[in-house]
């Protein structure tokens, strides 16, 4: 996806809200092609046809043009709470962008525009959206709303996410999504953003995940990587000074010297993450911070459609 030049000279809370808006019409022109054909015409206001619902309501109209069954859509009829978790440590803020790189090609920049672009589609069906972010602390929590000026607030909050923090911040993904937990009264769809560096221990850390299923939540997992440096350690062999967002800590190196562990290492991790994500009925998604939004988009309307 490129940014027009023009999108660049408007303010930047208009910037996010476009480019968003611009990754989810772009999604939806090419809608016929997938398994959600008939999701653009009028999904705001219909739902998925169920087998064993009342026909009374069937949209034939809708029918005829999508070849689909589509029921209609009442105002009474509860909407979708979904709450989007940002993780803003330290090491979300890498890599270092070079001066004509999107800042979606960064970790946070990724996970801000994929939020900004789920609360997109959400605003369009007419569902809640509540907004977390926490680092070494909880840094801003709204509850789900569906209203426009909650709307932008929520824009406004990922915006200041974009600028790199002054002071190094850890992880304590553990303590926060606990206490995520416990303001989640009402079952809702919940979808984490986050690079999964941290020092605690897993099966606390499964356990933190667990409590957000409380309540018969779902809970959608986006593990966001650089690709290129993260998993597959991606640099030229001249000696290197490898250093700790978080902590700090500082390693110097020949990077062929640890590639062939590293790699093995890190994809061992990734195959337990997943794995244990699957056992807890966590839905667990790698994504990286090159592609595209689409692997976001059409993770979240498979698990709109399977929430019941």
């Amino acid at each position: 996806m490129k940014i027009e030049s023009e999108i660049e000279k408007v303010s930047s809370f208009q910037h996010l809200e476009m480019l968003a808006n611009q990754v989810v019409e772009g999604f939806i022109s090419g809608m016929h092609k997938s398994p959600f054909h008939g999701f653009s015409a009028e999904f705001a206001e219909h739902k998925v046809y169920n087998a064993g619902e009342s026909t009374k309501h069937i949209d034939w109209k809708l029918f005829a043009k999508t070849d689909r069954l589509y029921t209609k859509r009442f105002e009474e009829e509860t909407n979708l709470r979904c709450h989007l978790i940002v993780d803003n440590s330290s090491s979300m803020h890498y890599p270092e962008l070079k001066s004509n790189q999107p800042f979606y090609e960064k970790k946070i920049g990724f996970a801000v525009l994929a939020s900004a672009v789920l609360m997109n589609i959400l605003k369009k069906q007419r569902d809640a959206v509540g907004l977390s972010v926490f680092s070494d602390k909880y840094e801003y929590y709204a509850p789900e709303k569906g209203s426009d000026r909650h709307h932008r607030m929520l824009l406004n909050k990922l915006e200041e996410l974009l600028v790199q923090p002054k002071v190094k911040k850890t992880t304590d993904t553990i303590t926060y999504l606990h206490q995520i937990a416990e303001k989640m009264h009402r079952r809702s769809m919940i979808i984490l953003f986050t690079d999964m560096f941290q020092t605690e221990d897993e099966e606390k850390l499964f356990n933190a995940l667990q409590h957000l299923k409380h309540n018969k939540h779902k809970v959608v997992l986006f593990h966001v990587v650089d690709n290129q440096t993260e998993m597959k350690f991606d640099f030229d062999n001249a000696p290197r000074k490898f250093i700790d967002l978080e902590s700090g800590e500082e390693v110097s190196i020949f990077a062929d010297n640890v590639k062939a562990e590293y790699e093995k290492r890190v994809e061992a991790y990734f195959k337990n993450l997943a794995l244990t994500c699957a056992k807890n009925q966590i839905k667990y998604v790698s994504v990286n911070v090159g592609d595209n939004f689409e692997k976001i988009l059409t993770t979240y309307l498979v698990e709109k459609q399977n929430f019941g």
